[in-house]
């Protein structure tokens, strides 16, 4: 089959959405299928994935707590449209494209099998429901819709009345079972962190915030930080005689972080909203890390109320530094959660999660059917090709 993924966002800005599409695209790639990625780029020279197709610079927004960098108008259009047109595809996978990008725009653009993936968890968000009069008319071309959590799925049902089957993100759980420890992360009581430290939902603060209880039960405790973000800013809000409990690594790739979370007694997330899946909880459960993470809903749904890792309190570092403090002290509950955990992370390997999305795709393709170009009689398809022609 000829699949060509959409990414909304830019593919040389790491990102949940864009790694659950590089790895599908690698796994149907090393089947047999042929594949394409349409993704923005701010510096193609990054790109080095021989499938990826660049279709220019995108623009950073604010969006669910982040900043997306997205990729809209008559440019772009032109550029979707002439790889829709090159590539004749067997299936259209188009993620995210109730955002203002290059999925949005694939979906206006063609007709034929088309599948939208949608990711985000925002059921309140405003914006959201003041442009769903706009979208429905795209959305509906879908035909089918995937989304990666049951939050995801509540999202699109308020904002864009429509339903979606639930098919979780994909882990490659060998990968991170079979990661070998580093020597200078591994020690007693290493607690660990991954993501953004300029983005509060993130929740290192509440972790920081936790540090002085845990210090106090165990004082050598040691809590490594990985992510993208300046280390020295983070250090201000904790006390100076806790900040040697304290390590930054910085930005880590796939290979490290596979041994950091080998590395640890305990992984923690505490992140205080705006997950749809929490693809790190799966990845920590295959390495055999025990998690205590924040009880967001998307974080209830991944660890089964709390089987597969400890709950606590969400954006309380009083319960978080309790229920930290409990598995450092038994360490016959960590095996269990390991235990536990390593038979969880299987139901999120690709080799399951890739059969359910191609179960997905042969209901959504006619025989021998094609995507196509739209008609240009659609209001959209005019105004972008009239204005990409134009330029």
């Amino acid at each position: 089959m000829k699949i060509g993924f959409v990414s909304p966002y830019a593919w040389d800005v790491p990102g949940g959405v864009q790694a659950h599409i590089r790895d599908l695209a690698k796994f149907y790639r090393n089947q047999g299928h042929e594949v394409s990625v349409l993704a923005p780029a701010s510096d193609e020279s990054a790109i080095q994935d021989d499938f990826v197709v660049p279709a220019g610079r995108p623009v950073a927004i604010p969006y669910n707590g982040a900043v997306a960098r997205v990729l809209f108008g008559p440019v772009a259009a032109s550029r979707v449209r002439q790889w829709i047109d090159t590539e004749s595809f067997d299936i259209l996978h188009l993620h995210e494209p109730a955002i203002p990008s290059l999925s949005l725009l694939a979906c206006s653009i063609a007709e034929g099998p088309m599948v939208g993936t949608f990711h985000v968890a925002a059921p309140r968000q405003k914006v959201a429901f003041a442009i769903a009069p706009l979208l429905e008319p795209v959305i509906e071309k879908l035909r089918a819709r995937i989304a990666v959590s049951e939050v995801a799925r509540e999202t699109l049902t308020i904002h864009l009345d429509t339903d979606a089957v639930v098919i979780p993100n994909g882990i490659s759980s060998n990968f991170f079972a079979s990661a070998v420890a580093r020597h200078e992360w591994k020690r007693e009581h290493t607690i660990g962190f991954i993501g953004r430290f300029s983005e509060p939902r993130k929740g290192l603060g509440i972790l920081l915030e936790a540090l002085p209880n845990i210090a106090r039960i165990f004082p050598q405790v040691r809590i490594l930080i990985a992510g993208p973000g300046e280390g020295l800013e983070a250090m201000q809000s904790v006390n100076p005689a806790l900040r040697n409990n304290l390590q930054f690594l910085g930005r880590i790739d796939d290979r490290e972080k596979a041994s950091f979370l080998k590395s640890l007694d305990v992984y923690v997330a505490p992140n205080t909203g705006g997950e749809s899946f929490g693809i790190i909880l799966a990845e920590a459960m295959a390495a055999g890390a025990p998690i205590v993470a924040s009880d967001i809903p998307a974080f209830r749904y991944l660890l089964d109320d709390g089987k597969y890792g400890a709950l606590f309190e969400n954006e309380n570092p009083t319960s978080l530094a309790h229920h930290i403090i409990d598995l450092l002290k038994n360490q016959e509950k960590r095996e269990n959660l390991r235990r536990q955990g390593l038979e969880r992370a299987a139901r999120f390997d690709w080799s399951h999660v890739s059969d359910e999305i191609m179960n997905v795709y042969l209901h959504a393709r006619g025989e021998n059917e094609k995507v196509l170009l739209a008609s240009e009689s659609r209001t959209w398809n005019r105004f972008f090709s009239r204005e990409g022609d134009s330029s």
